[in-house]
């Protein structure tokens, strides 16, 4: 066990069937044509066979155009999404930070908040009350911790869910876009928390546009191109390659997957 990666994908494949009428305009129109079976349908590809593996200790940047499918992969690695084919194996405690406010009640204070998306995690409110003041302190929101989540900024979520996600006890952290958000302070808040989780063995996955933080924060990259692989392997290699790529024009990405899941 301990010399197994901490997440592997083979051959990950996932698959969307949609409508491919046009033209109508009531649900009852869809029943009637479903009765009779005359809904066509077409079929998305969001991932395509789709293998790598992270160890302990690792970051893996996951990286191209809006709809190449990183968000769907990640996804995946939280459970979130079950693949078409293929498997996706995650072992250990997961902490993910994969859409921006969610597992937050909008009508909930950020102290309420912290007790309820710790639970979401799987995390007892004993354990959350003994992080509680470590977490507002990361998050920079003590004056603000008693108000409701909805008259927060989205700079302001963000902090909380980092926070949130990176003080409790995980051997992984899945991040969809959380240094995007925040500004150059957090950010770099950000960096040095990454690094020291990397330092204790805990496994990275990372989906960022910021391809100079997907450089210095990971040592392995992987390019996704309309749900297929383009390159995996070194962050410095790959990112050089998809830099390459798209100066040189060529079609990168594609609109495939944001019709389900962007990505």
């Amino acid at each position: 066990m301990m010399n197994q990666p901490t997440v592997e994908f083979h051959d990950v494949s996932l698959r969307y069937r949609i409508m491919a009428e046009k033209g109508i305009t009531s649900l009852k129109e869809m029943a009637i044509r479903w009765m009779v079976s005359r809904i066509r349908y077409q079929e998305l590809v969001a991932l395509s066979e789709v293998t790598f593996s992270v160890s302990s200790g690792h970051a893996l940047g996951i990286i191209g155009h809006n709809g190449a499918g990183k968000s769907t992969l990640l996804r995946v690695a939280a459970g979130i999404l079950r693949p078409t084919a293929g498997t996706a194996i995650v072992r250990g405690r997961q902490a993910p930070v994969i859409e921006l406010g969610l597992g937050f009640e909008a009508e909930l204070s950020g102290r309420e908040n912290i007790f309820f998306n710790g639970a979401l995690l799987g995390r007892s409110p004993l354990e959350m009350a003994e992080r509680l003041d470590e977490i507002v302190a990361f998050a920079d929101l003590a004056e603000f911790i008693d108000q409701p989540i909805r008259t927060y900024s989205t700079g302001m979520v963000a902090r909380l869910a980092f926070a949130v996600a990176t003080t409790v006890n995980a051997q992984i952290l899945l991040l969809d876009e959380v240094l995007s958000v925040g500004d150059a302070s957090f950010r770099m808040k950000c960096q040095r928390r990454l690094q020291e989780f990397r330092e204790t063995d805990v496994t990275i996955l990372l989906v960022s546009h910021d391809l100079d933080a997907v450089s210095e924060m990971c040592d392995l990259a992987l390019w996704l191109d309309r749900g297929q692989m383009r390159s995996f392997g070194p962050a410095a290699d790959v990112v050089a390659e998809y830099k390459a790529s798209v100066g040189g024009g060529q079609a990168v990405g594609g609109a495939i997957e944001t019709a389900v899941a962007p990505g």
